[in-house]
């Protein structure tokens, strides 16, 4: 990497962004990261409104690009310190009192972690300013000149506006990115928005005010599911769970500002939560907490020559179902890098690889995301998920040497490509069925080859 450019230009100071920053940092380059809203650090700016984000959900592939950042894991360490081991879904009926029924991730005991997104974030900056990388806050892109490899730059409050140069310039700048849109008139990009009907909003289970402990079970995420809608709860460090509601603009629309229209909603579908949350704050949280859209972005591609590269929801913005939207863009980061490291000597050629072989990824974990979404609201209380998961766990546990997985366990625990895993899961799939089939005609075979023997028996 010595004969290449050495300043970097990371626009967003998100978790992604900060992850990247950090990356070239940690290669030798100059590093200057610019972020739209204010500094996350400052009390100020930890409100709902500020960091929109619901709970995260650290896996394999997030953990993985905070391991191979090359700090001896020292990073990895200290934002593992800060989650919440959880082994499952625990699916409630909604009735107060029955006990949830709880859906391990992975037969072998294997699990995801809690996350809250603005104390991930703090950390990621923490050791950006550690390591010397400038760091300026309000600052909104407003240009980019690729060909003069220069990015502008206004100070949101005073629209003074600064032209900054730099040899590679990365959009982490979410879904909304001003990196990508710039972008685009520079390269004939695809692009792909959808906004789905469902909406989301947040609310908050304190905790226990006799212990101060969780109210309920904290190694699960806890999920309401009602097939069209559903509500979650996923925990917090602070012993509180962080919570979602995901329904239809048309149900709260039912609703309204009506205290007993919301009472009688959450009493027909979710009567555990009223007791969980409290019946005023629960109509506090409703009436005070914004409703927000959900969206999904493709594109391609993600590069322009030597020059830019978007990452992160940038690139491929996703539904939250799947909880892969961070762990996507931290892996987004690592596998940047790889591609960096086998084209020491071009940029051009780098870049182009990593666009080539990481779109497809992007692409398809947006698709299972948008799957999930079904699966989370609905088919978690269907026999014919519940049967099919329990003998792919079975055989995963118990004869491991057929390589069968679920996609969940492949997606979550693993770094197998996006793409390679739904190509496995299909031939799975396509061998599962055919032994079954194999075993069903096999079983009406022996039975009517038994009664015959019977009725031949009879006859003698």
């Amino acid at each position: 990497m010595d004969s290449l450019a050495r300043k970097v230009i990371v626009v967003g100071a998100g978790p992604v962004g900060a992850l990247a920053a950090l990356y070239f940092s940690h290669a030798g380059w100059e590093v200057e990261v610019y972020e739209l809203r204010g500094d996350l650090r400052l009390p100020e700016n930890l409100s709902l409104n500020f960091s929109k984000s619901i709970n995260l959900a650290l896996s394999e592939r997030g953990i993985n690009g905070l391991r191979n950042l090359g700090d001896g894991g020292k990073l990895l360490d200290e934002v593992l310190s800060m989650t919440i081991p959880m082994y499952g879904r625990m699916i409630h009926t909604g009735v107060p009192g029955e006990k949830g029924e709880s859906q391990k991730y992975d037969v072998r005991g294997r699990f995801i972690r809690s996350a809250d997104r603005a104390r991930l974030n703090v950390q990621l900056l923490d050791a950006l300013v550690l390591k010397d990388v400038k760091l300026f806050f309000h600052h909104g892109l407003r240009g980019l000149n690729l060909d003069d490899r220069t990015a502008e730059f206004e100070m949101i409050g005073t629209g003074e506006r600064v032209t900054v140069g730099a040899d590679l310039i990365i959009g982490a700048d979410g879904a909304h990115s001003a990196t990508r849109r710039l972008l685009q008139k520079s390269v004939r990009m695809y692009f792909e928005q959808v906004y789905i009907e469902t909406l989301w909003q947040e609310y908050e289970i304190p905790p226990d005010k006799e212990t101060g402990d969780f109210k309920i079970d904290a190694n699960h995420l806890h999920i309401w599911p009602k097939k069209d809608f559903m509500f979650i709860a996923i925990p917090s460090i602070d012993k509180t769970f962080t919570c979602t509601l995901f329904m239809e603009q048309w149900r709260f629309d039912a609703i309204g500002e009506s205290r007993e229209n919301l009472l009688a909603f959450f009493r027909e579908n979710f009567e555990e939560v009223i007791d969980l949350v409290g019946e005023d704050s629960l109509v506090e949280q409703y009436l005070s907490h914004q409703r927000l859209p959900l969206i999904s972005i493709k594109c391609r591609p993600y590069h322009y020559k030597d020059r830019c590269v978007i990452i992160g929801d940038a690139a491929h913005a996703m539904v939250p179902f799947y909880g892969q939207g961070m762990n996507a863009g931290f892996e987004d980061v690592s596998v940047l890098f790889e591609h960096i490291r086998r084209h020491p000597d071009s940029m051009a050629d780098a870049l182009a690889s990593y666009s080539a072989y990481r779109m497809p990824d992007g692409h398809m974990i947006n698709e299972l995301a948008m799957q999930n979404h079904i699966e989370m609201r609905a088919a978690v209380t269907s026999k014919g998920y519940l049967f099919r998961k329990a003998i792919e766990e079975a055989l995963y546990a118990y004869v491991p040497w057929l390589g069968v997985r679920t996609m969940y366990s492949m997606i979550s625990f693993s770094n197998i490509r996006y793409t390679e895993v739904v190509n496995r899961t299909r031939r799975q799939r396509v061998w599962l069925n055919a032994v079954a089939t194999a075993l069903l005609v096999g079983g009406v075979m022996s039975g009517l080859w038994g009664a015959n023997r019977l009725g031949l028996r009879k006859v003698g």
